[in-house]
């Protein structure tokens, strides 16, 4: 198996996207920051602050008995021992404990640590506990090992300790999530879902998970950006995606934080690409945090973490970077829909557009940035609601376009069926359509 809790021979390794990932276009309506008025009362703040940290904690405490242990090698580099064991928060001062303390003492016990083995490989993830009797989230990429394998062994370890074998319900590799069931279950504390519509750029945010195997582990910061889409290489990934076109002009590479090394060489020969809506952060997001969870500072999931960004390297030395800062989460709302789906009928559905894209930038003649329209699929929802050969799409269901991934994000993230409203450009002129959405083909 892989050391240091990440799948054999994963390290991080560039994968280009397909087409301009930076979404700088600003939220429409934004409102202008005005300073705030004088408290009426001094000590206000602090005191709606420590009722609602004990709110969150209640009487959660308990004694953590798992720890990581550094060691240094003659070589003079650190190497990391995990003990297993239960990984319970515990609020020694609850007084003084912050809104993280309190974040991480309610949802801990929401989070696993997921271990996959193949016949010649192996590695671990995270996952969100969904009920009670033990279906829990996570990314496909964890347990088909970024699709190499299809025969894998699951077994789940949750926060008081207790290991459970698993089976796979179901994956969704078009937004690279996926639902295990854990067998002979109960008890477990489920995730309380968030709202991802709801969150504003600056908001605090918690990741939960076991980078490098340490279950248990917290870290903290923003969101950092918002209606940012990325493409990932994957060898899970449907092999047909008529919406996804363009070359990529950014300098940073989106991967799952545990690709790498022979994954890589395996991928050259059999890789397509996902292109997913995500949440930006700069929550410290590591190989094994895949799969684990985005909170609020209301203790709710927001997202669930699935990459981050690696400026550069190299693709066959088999290295492994961690976080500089720009991690990604699958936002809770779509995770949410796809979940249901996957317990209910064991797969969910997409939105399919019918028409081929590109990034309006790399058209000379671009006034604006947003989604050329190439050509339409005779029959296809564009063609049915009258998008044309090039129409520039800058909105799609009220979130800003500004390339061609950003338009199959969003078009994938819709269920089949769904109707939105497209707002494009042609000849000038703004206009809008509703589209009724195709359904994506199954693999």
């Amino acid at each position: 198996n892989g050391s240091f809790g990440q799948p054999a021979g994963y390290g991080q390794q560039p994968y280009a996207p397909n087409g301009h990932q930076q979404a700088y276009a600003a939220a429409p309506g934004a409102a202008t920051a005005t300073a705030p008025k004088p408290a009426k009362r001094a000590g206000t703040g602090l005191i709606i602050a420590t009722l609602a940290i004990g709110a969150l904690i209640g009487g959660v405490a308990g004694a953590g008995a798992g720890v990581g242990i550094y060691a240094a090698t003659d070589s003079g580099n650190a190497t990391i021992k995990t003990v297993s064991g239960p990984q319970n928060i515990t609020v020694n001062d609850a007084n003084n404990a912050s809104i993280i303390t309190a974040v991480a003492a309610k949802a801990s016990p929401s989070v696993v640590t997921i271990s996959v083995s193949a016949s010649s490989s192996g590695g671990t993830g995270s996952g969100i506990v969904l009920t009670s009797d033990g279906y829990v989230l996570t990314n496909t990429h964890v347990v088909t090992l970024d699709g190499q394998a299809s025969d894998v062994n699951v077994t789940v370890t949750d926060n008081d300790g207790k290991i459970y074998t698993a089976k796979i319900v179901g994956t969704d590799p078009t937004t690279d999530l996926a639902v295990i069931k854990l067998d002979k279950a109960s008890g477990l504390t489920p995730m309380t879902w968030g709202d991802s519509s709801k969150l504003n750029v600056g908001s605090t945010t918690v990741a939960i998970g076991a980078p490098l195997g340490l279950s248990g582990t917290v870290t903290d910061g923003i969101v950092s950006a918002l209606n940012r889409s990325i493409s990932i290489a994957s060898s899970a990934a449907p092999k047909d995606d008529s919406n996804s076109g363009g070359g990529s002009q950014n300098p940073f590479n989106f991967d799952f934080p545990d690709q790498g090394g022979q994954q890589q060489q395996q991928q050259q020969s059999s890789t397509g690409t996902i292109s997913l809506p995500v949440i930006q952060t700069d929550a410290s997001i590591n190989p094994g945090n895949s799969g684990g969870a985005l909170l609020n500072s209301k203790g709710e999931l927001i997202g669930v973490n699935v990459a981050i960004a690696s400026a550069g390297g190299s693709s066959t030395d088999g290295s492994q970077s961690g976080s500089i800062g720009v991690g990604f989460a699958i936002p809770s709302d779509l995770a949410k829909r796809v979940s249901d789906e996957i317990i209910k009928n064991g797969s969910a559905t997409h939105g399919l557009l019918g028409a081929s894209v590109s990034d309006a930038s790399s058209d000379a003649k671009a006034t604006t940035v947003g989604a050329l329209v190439k050509s339409v699929s005779s029959g296809g929802a564009a063609a049915g609601a009258g998008l044309k050969a090039g129409d520039v799409v800058v909105n799609f269901d009220g979130t800003p376009i500004t390339d061609a991934t950003d338009l199959t994000a969003q078009v994938r993230a819709q269920a089949a069926g769904s109707k939105v409203d497209v707002t494009y450009i042609r000849d000038g002129q703004t206009k809008t359509a509703t589209v009724t959405l195709g359904t994506l083909p199954a693999e």
